[in-house]
């Protein structure tokens, strides 16, 4: 049992535990290349938030680890089979009761741990605070914490050499051979701004890749993904002891 974790933890060890923090890990349900399972998002994003809770739990961290939401945003796939989406508005109606119940109980402390670049919560956070002025809410991206670039030699975002680096760490089984993943070629857009990045549009992921993959993932390694991994769960876990140790009436210094 690790008890730092709400879905293998009980009763007799929750009810009289203190929790300053509660982490959300949350995810998605698409397809990721030909190579690699549906549930990257979610195996990525359990796994991290369970290794940085464990360093953190054992360095004092008074926290907890929330069952991970397997569903996010992916409007721009409706063509893509089985991609699931939740509009922002279902993911906004489910943080709101998730919140309710931790304000309820005095856990007043949350960080949305995101594993899907399709999420974003930054707007529901603006929002959401306003509704329970008690609640600390946060959010990050965790492949956003360590630089990819000092681990990996071809960048992308989806299903690219990192994440199937991390799956090869994480759960090889679930993972093709190298040899069936496409090259996950992605087409830039014809408008310039778009292209060059400082204007922003919903891509439309049929059309940008043939392979649902952006970035090529044929030099992944699983040694890749398992330094890859500790770096970011050491990152992570410095984040949790950060918030769990934080007095939120005195933030700024």
């Amino acid at each position: 049992m690790r008890h730092y974790l709400l879905a293998e933890t009980n009763w007799k060890e929750i009810k009289d535990k203190h929790i300053e923090l509660a982490v959300l890990p949350w995810g998605a349900t698409e397809a990721h290349n030909y190579h690699l399972p549906y549930a990257t998002d979610v195996i990525e994003a359990d796994h991290v938030a369970a290794e940085a809770a464990r360093i953190a739990s054992e360095k004092g961290a008074k926290l907890i680890v929330l069952p991970t939401i397997p569903f996010g945003v992916n409007t721009a796939q409706k063509d893509i089979k089985l991609d699931i989406n939740l509009n922002p508005s279902t993911q906004y109606a489910i943080l709101s009761d998730i919140i309710e119940v931790l304000n309820r109980q005095g856990i007043y402390k949350l960080l949305i741990l995101n594993g899907h670049g399709g999420n974003d919560f930054r707007s529901m956070i603006r929002e959401l605070g306003l509704r329970f002025p008690k609640m600390f809410l946060t959010t990050c991206n965790w492949f956003q914490a360590v630089k990819g670039a000092e681990y990996f030699e071809i960048t992308g975002d989806h299903a690219d050499e990192m994440e199937t680096s991390m799956i090869l760490h994480l759960a090889p089984d679930l993972a093709l051979p190298l040899s069936e993943a496409g090259d996950g070629h992605e087409k830039k857009s014809k408008i310039k701004a778009l292209s060059e990045g400082w204007a922003w549009a919903e891509r439309r992921w049929a059309e940008v890749t043939k392979d649902t993959g952006i970035g090529d993932p044929r030099l992944a390694s699983k040694e890749k993904g398992e330094r890859f991994f500790k770096a970011v769960a050491a990152k992570i876990a410095g984040l949790f002891i950060e918030l769990s140790d934080a007095n939120i009436d005195s933030l700024y210094e």
